[in-house]
């Protein structure tokens, strides 16, 4: 379902200038590639073409910046020092946090946790296809 933000002419703007641009053709170039660096490495080619579906899926949908900038912060944790023990700690609201009843913070922390653990597998996913890009 379109978001409110966007119109229908919005997204078929966005469409024409796809096409316009051959970003599916780089799209199929791009996805060919990484198939046949794939075979040579050995790799699953349909989790291959599964990665490059969702990344595709991300570009034209757009990610939230508050998503991407969650995400930079558990790949920079990620890369520094693996998974840490203290990871939602380190990634909470604190003052925000303290402000909530007990039922919200136990509502935050499960909604962060889940953030965190899309987090991730998105991160493993794109270590185990950088080898690919």
């Amino acid at each position: 379902m379109l978001s409110t933000a966007k119109s229908i002419k919005s997204v078929a703007k966005e469409a024409k200038f796809r096409l316009k641009t051959r970003f599916w053709q780089e799209y199929k170039e791009e996805v060919d590639s990484g198939v046949e660096k794939a075979k040579e490495e050995g790799l699953n080619i349909s989790k291959v073409a599964m990665y490059y579906q969702s990344k595709i899926t991300k570009n034209i949908r757009g990610e939230k910046a508050e998503d991407e900038l969650f995400y930079s912060k558990v790949k920079g944790m990620l890369k520094a020092s693996g998974l840490p023990a203290n990871a939602l700690d380190l990634l909470m609201d604190k003052t925000y946090f303290e402000s909530l009843d007990y039922y919200a913070k136990e509502n935050y922390l499960f909604r962060l946790s889940e953030k965190y653990l899309k987090a991730i597998e998105r991160y493993n996913k794109e270590k185990l296809f950088e080898c690919l890009t």
